[in-house]
């Protein structure tokens, strides 16, 4: 599924204009976006929960030519699925 057939989907279910659907999508996502971009969690009940994970600077090397380098900090997001998602997948629903 693309955004796209989310958005579709969202207009058939609430009876929405896809103009209409598509602004609610975009309004879920960048609120989603910017509560992360802030550092923080966003936990969704029987789905799956989001969080920023800080990595630190490290030493790596080059695998191809074995060089050492500098790897920069990071932050990345963490997906975590809810138990009610995980059952739906494992049983194919």
């Amino acid at each position: 599924m693309v955004k796209a057939d989310l958005v579709e989907l969202v207009a058939q279910k609430r009876n929405l204009k896809l103009s209409e659907a598509k602004r609610a999508v975009d309004a879920m996502f960048d609120a989603m976006s910017n509560a992360l971009a802030a550092g923080g969690g966003i936990e969704i009940r029987g789905f799956a929960s989001f969080k920023v994970k800080q990595y630190k600077a490290r030493v790596g090397r080059n695998p191809r030519t074995g060089e050492v380098i500098r790897v920069e900090p990071k932050r990345r997001v963490i997906f975590k699925p809810g138990a009610e998602l995980r059952n739906r997948v494992d049983m194919g629903h």
